[in-house]
């Protein structure tokens, strides 16, 4: 059975070749003119997104989306710009097509975000139970101070000085956070007992990484695996994934970069001089 695709684009002028041009490649397609009416659905397999729509944002679109659905959503927009093409990515947008582009490379994409759905989708039927990956706390870089020897016998103190000075008490160290746990069945996250509401791309990226914690991925592994083996899209959505990442779960340290390298999740006890700043 071919793809079904929502097609959410108020240019008759682009949308009826699209959908005649789509046809031909065996997919089926159902076209609505505004956000409200995508918003309804039904989404099909993958949903084709234009950011300019009369009634509202396309970027609001694929955020009220992406709340209820993991359906693939493909941006199509004249918007070319990078600061576009990465707050679509981050909002959970799978690729970004800037127009004019090709059928045959629309047609691509469709087929490719489709394949990594469905192998997400198959991956996650054959865990038979939910294993959660507990991660350990990243430890702090300072090392641990000596034991102070018992103190000496009680003197008198001696008497102030004439200038009396308030003595500055150190502020307490800042909490660390709890374990983290992964759990790829539910494809749910926590730290420590707060549950993390990650998008579909963030999840991919943080199970990848806590497949093998402390083992470094490259950038091009990371791509591979987590967008597509032929993603040609802006190399910095990956930074930008990894610094919302880091923003959720509350601490900077969970994924560390290596300079020139790629990235990994900390593991326990790995002092932060070895790592590469972000």
């Amino acid at each position: 059975m071919g793809l079904r695709v929502l097609l959410i684009e108020d240019d008759e002028t682009i949308a009826e070749p699209l959908t005649e041009g789509l046809g031909h490649f065996g997919l089926t397609v159902d076209h609505v003119a505004t956000g409200t009416d995508g918003l309804r659905g039904p989404y099909g397999d993958v949903v084709l997104l234009d950011l300019g729509l009369p009634d509202m944002d396309g970027i609001d679109v694929c955020r009220g989306i992406r709340q209820v659905s993991d359906v693939p959503i493909v941006i199509l927009s004249a918007r070319g710009e990078e600061a576009d093409r990465v707050l679509g990515l981050e909002l959970g947008a799978d690729d970004y097509l800037a127009k004019p582009f090709s059928m045959r490379e629309l047609v691509a994409r469709v087929r490719a975000v489709t394949r990594r759905t469905q192998r997400t989708q198959a991956m996650a039927e054959q865990v038979p139970a939910p294993v959660p990956v507990s991660v350990p706390v990243p430890m702090p870089s300072y090392d641990r101070a000596p034991v102070p020897p018992p103190a000496p016998p009680y003197e008198p103190p001696p008497p102030p000085p004439s200038s009396y000075e308030q003595p500055v008490s150190a502020a307490p160290p800042a909490p660390e956070p709890g374990p983290l746990v992964v759990d790829r069945r539910t494809r749910q996250v926590w730290v420590g007992e707060a549950q993390v509401a990650l998008t579909p791309k963030e999840f991919e990226l943080l199970a990848l990484l806590t497949e093998d914690p402390g083992a470094v991925y490259s950038r091009q592994q990371i791509l591979d695996r987590v967008w597509d083996p032929h993603y040609e899209g802006p190399t910095k959505t990956l930074d930008v994934h990894v610094a919302a990442l880091r923003r959720k779960l509350g601490h900077p340290a969970w994924i560390q970069t290596l300079r020139g390298v790629g990235f990994r999740l900390a593991v326990h006890g790995e002092p932060n001089e070895r790592l590469g700043s972000t």
